[in-house]
C-alpha cells in the first residue's frame, strides 16, 4: 500500500509541469510543450503480484513509470507457462487478473497559474475544480474543503466558479486519507465516481488488461470498482494526470524528457483466499472421544468413529477474506453441509461465531439461529442423505462487512481476516441406513462465496468421515442338538465401562446398537437367530467383553468371556475432495505451504489432508480376519462360540424310583402277615394251659 502511495505522490508531482492554455489573469504557457490538439488514453495490467512475488518471481521494488513494459512486466508475469491460482482453471494466462474493473472520472483541468509576488514573477501549476457541492464531497474525502485552495487562482471568468488546487495539497490529501481510514476513503470516492458519471473501463481481460482511449486531458480519478473474488484488497484510489511526463525506472531512464499521452499502469492488488475446513468429534466426553471442552482442537478431526445411536459434534471452520471497501465487500458467504443418509441432524442447534484469531479464542460474538442473522435450511436428497444450507442474511453480511468491533481507521473493515466457526450435532442412526465398516460416512462442506462488485464467485471444500463397526457371532453347539433361543450374552465397552444397548430388527434378525448403560441389569441380552447367527452393528474402535450369561441347559456355558479389540488406523492414499472442487479453487495449493507468516492474507495455510481410516480386530489376543459389508472391506469382527454338552452325574431319576414303593408294599406285607400269625397262635397257646 505505502509503495502504491508513493508511486501516486510521484504521479502528482510530476503533473505539475504540465502546462494548458490559460484564462486572462494567468501568464500564457508554451503551446509547444504539449499538443492540446491530442487526447489521452489509459491502459492498465493487473497481475497476481502477491503470488508472483511468493513464488519469487516478482521484486516489489519495482518502479511503474507510465513506460508500457512487455519484457519486465508482461512477458514475465503473463507467461502462459506459470500458473496463478487464480488461474487453475486455465481462464488467463500467468498471473494476470481477470474480471477486475476500473471506473474513471476527470475532475480537473490542470492550467499554470503565473503572478508577481514579492516583485518576482511566480509560476505553479494548479488544478482546477469547480466549485459545486458533488467536489465538495470529493474533496472531503479526502480530508480537504474549498479553504484548502488557492484562493488568488479563483476564476469565474466561463460563469461557472473555478477553485485552484496545488499538487501537493491532493498528493498529501489523499495519501493522508488513505493512511488514516482507507476503507472509508475507498468508499467515498467509489461512490463519487460512480454518483457523477463515471466511465467503467471493460473488466480485464485474459491477459489481465483493460483500456481506455480518447480522453480528454486533464486529471482523472481513477477507482476500481470490481474485483474477483480471490482479490484480497482493491487498488487504492489515484489521481492521474493525462499527459504525464516519463518516469526513470526499470524499464525507462528518461524520465522528464517527454510527454506521455497514453499512460501505461500496472496496479498492485493483494489476493488471497478464503479458508476452510471440517471436522468432527463425539459428543460426550465420558466416550474417551474428546475432553469436554470447547477448544476448536479437543478431540476435533477430519476422521473418527462411534457407536450407532451416539450424538456427533461438527465444526465448520472458515476464516474470512479481506475486506477493504464496498467493492470487496462480501455479497455472499454461505455453506451447503451434506450428511450421509446415516445420519440425522438434530435441527435448531447452529450457532456461528466470530474470532479475533484462526485458533478461536478471542470471540468477537457469537449468532444463534433466532437472531436473524443467518438461516438454515433442510433438504432431503434423492441418495438419502440430508444437505443444511447455512446462509447469511442482509443483517448479517452488512455486520460481517461493516461492523466497527474490530477495526477502527485501517485498511480493513467488518470481520476482514477474521475466523468463523461453525457448530451443529448429527446423530448416527440405529438401522440399516449406515456404512458400517471402512467405506465410512463421509460428511462433505462446500463454501460458496462472492464479492458485491462482482458476478464471479468461488467454492472452497472440506469433509469429514464418520466409521462404525461390527460384531458378527456364530454360535454353535458341539453335537448340532442345541437351543439357540436359550442362548444369551451381554456386551461390555471396557474402553469407556459401559455395557452396550440394543434393539434387534427381527426382519433383519440383526442387533443394532442404540446407547449404552452403566448398570449390568439394564445392558441388553444379545440372542442369537434360530441358525445360531449372532450379528451387532454399531461399534466404535475400543475394547470389549462378551459375556455368555445362559446357555441351553444341557450344555455349559464358556470358561471365559471373550475378549474383543477393534482398532482402526489410516489407509494409504490421500482424500481426494480437494481435487474435487472443480468448480473453485485449491485452497490446499502446496505453494502456499512455506510463505512468511503475514506476507498474505490467510497463508500460509494450514496444510490440509486426511487418510480415511480402515479396520482391524483381535478376539482373544488372536488376529481376526474382518468380513466385508457393501462397500467396506472391512466391516465386522467375526468369530465363533461353541457350547459343549455338560458330563453326566451319577442318575437318581428314572432309573431308580420304581424300587421305593416295591419295597414299601412289601415291607407293609410282612408286617401284617407277622400280626395274622401272632394272633393265630395265642389261641392255642391259651388253650394248652
Amino acid at each position: 500500500m505505502k509503495l502504491l502511495h508513493k508511486f501516486l505522490a510521484m504521479v502528482m508531482v510530476l503533473a505539475m509541469i504540465f502546462s494548458f492554455s490559460v484564462t486572462a489573469f494567468a501568464a500564457p504557457v508554451d503551446e509547444a510543450t504539449i499538443d492540446t490538439s491530442r487526447t489521452g488514453s489509459l491502459d492498465i495490467y493487473k497481475y497476481d503480484l502477491s503470488s508472483a512475488k511468493k513464488d519469487g518471481i516478482w521484486d516489489s521494488s519495482y518502479v511503474s513509470t507510465g513506460v508500457r513494459d512487455e519484457d519486465g512486466v508482461e512477458s514475465l508475469l503473463g507467461d502462459p507457462d506459470r500458473v496463478s491460482p487464480l488461474n487453475e482453471n486455465g481462464d488467463a494466462y500467468g498471473y494476470a487478473v481477470k474480471g477486475v474493473q476500473f471506473t474513471y472520472l476527470k475532475v480537473a483541468d490542470i492550467r499554470t497559474y503565473s503572478e508577481l509576488e514579492d516583485n518576482a514573477s511566480h509560476a505553479e501549476v494548479l488544478y482546477g475544480i469547480p466549485a459545486n457541492s458533488a467536489n465538495d464531497a470529493f474533496l472531503s474525502a479526502l480530508g480537504l474543503s474549498s479553504e484548502s485552495r488557492y484562493q488568488p487562482a479563483d476564476d469565474d471568468t466561463h460563469g461557472d466558479l473555478i477553485y485552484y488546487y496545488e499538487a501537493d495539497v491532493l498528493i498529501n490529501g489523499l495519501e493522508a486519507a488513505l493512511e488514516a481510514n482507507s476503507t472509508t476513503v475507498k468508499n467515498a470516492l467509489e461512490t463519487f465516481v460512480r454518483s457523477n458519471g463515471g466511465t467503467p473501463m471493460p473488466l480485464t481481460d485474459e491477459y489481465g488488461h483493460t483500456s481506455a482511449k480518447d480522453l480528454p486531458l486533464g486529471l482523472y480519478l481513477v477507482v476500481e470498482t470490481e474485483v474477483p473474488e480471490m482479490v484480497t484488497d482493491t487498488t487504492a484510489p489515484f489521481l492521474i494526470s493525462l499527459p504525464m511526463t516519463s518516469v526513470d525506472g526499470t524499464n525507462a531512464t528518461d524520465g522528464g524528457t517527454h510527454w506521455i499521452y497514453n499512460a501505461v499502469l500496472y496496479p498492485k492488488n493483494l489476493t488471497g483466499i478464503p479458508t476452510l475446513e471440517k471436522t468432527l468429534r463425539e459428543d460426550k466426553a465420558d466416550t474417551g472421544k474428546n475432553d469436554g471442552s470447547d477448544a476448536v482442537t479437543d478431540g476435533y478431526a477430519h476422521t473418527g468413529t462411534a457407536s450407532a445411536g451416539d450424538v456427533i459434534d461438527y465444526q465448520i471452520v472458515s476464516t474470512l477474506p479481506s475486506i477493504t471497501s464496498a467493492a470487496t465487500y462480501l455479497s455472499e458467504y454461505s455453506f451447503v453441509d451434506t450428511l450421509s443418509k446415516g445420519l440425522s441432524y438434530n435441527k435448531g442447534d447452529v450457532v456461528l461465531e466470530f474470532f479475533k484469531d484462526a485458533a478461536c479464542t478471542d470471540k468477537i460474538v457469537s449468532w444463534a439461529e433466532q437472531d436473524g442473522k443467518f438461516t438454515v435450511n433442510y433438504n432431503a436428497l434423492e441418495d438419502g442423505g440430508t444437505s443444511m444450507t447455512i446462509a447469511m442474511t442482509s443483517e448479517g453480511l452488512k455486520e460481517i462487512n461493516e461492523s466497527q468491533t474490530v477495526y477502527s481507521n485501517t485498511v480493513n473493515v467488518g470481520y476482514s481476516d477474521c475466523t468463523l466457526r461453525i457448530t451443529y450435532k448429527a446423530t448416527v442412526h440405529s438401522d440399516a441406513s449406515v456404512t458400517y465398516g471402512d467405506a465410512g460416512n463421509p460428511n462433505d462442506v462446500v463454501l460458496s462465496w462472492r464479492r458485491s462488485s462482482s458476478e464471479y464467485y468461488d467454492t472452497l471444500v472440506d469433509d469429514a468421515h464418520i466409521y462404525t463397526f461390527g460384531i458378527d457371532v456364530l454360535k454353535q453347539f458341539r453335537d448340532g442338538k442345541g437351543d439357540f433361543s436359550k442362548v444369551e450374552f451381554i456386551l461390555h465397552n471396557d474402553t469407556d465401562n459401559y455395557f452396550v444397548t440394543a434393539e434387534l430388527n427381527s426382519d433383519e434378525g440383526v442387533w443394532y446398537v442404540t446407547g449404552h448403560t452403566d448398570q449390568e441389569d439394564q445392558a441388553t441380552h444379545f440372542k442369537p437367530t434360530k441358525d445360531g447367527k449372532l450379528t451387532i452393528k454399531g461399534v466404535e474402535d475400543d475394547t470389549y467383553t462378551m459375556t455368555e450369561v445362559q446357555t441351553d441347559s444341557s450344555y455349559t456355558l464358556l470358561k471365559h468371556a471373550i475378549k474383543i479389540v477393534i482398532s482402526t488406523a489410516e489407509k494409504e492414499g490421500l482424500c481426494d475432495v480437494y481435487s474435487g472442487d472443480v468448480l473453485g479453487l485449491l485452497q490446499n495449493d502446496p505453494r502456499y505451504a512455506d510463505v512468511e507468516p503475514g506476507l498474505f492474507n490467510n497463508v500460509p495455510q494450514k496444510h490440509l489432508e486426511h487418510h480415511p481410516l480402515t479396520a482391524s480386530g483381535t478376539v482373544d489376543g488372536k488376529q481376526a480376519k474382518l468380513t466385508a459389508d457393501g462397500e467396506s472391506t472391512n466391516a465386522y469382527v467375526p468369530f465363533t462360540v461353541v457350547n459343549s454338552r455338560g458330563f453326566d452325574l451319577p442318575q437318581t431319576g428314572s432309573y431308580g424310583n420304581w424300587m421305593f414303593p416295591v419295597i414299601g408294599i412289601a415291607g407293609l406285607s410282612l408286617a401284617l402277615g407277622g400280626i395274622w400269625l401272632l394272633l393265630k397262635k395265642r389261641p392255642s397257646e391259651s388253650s394248652g394251659k
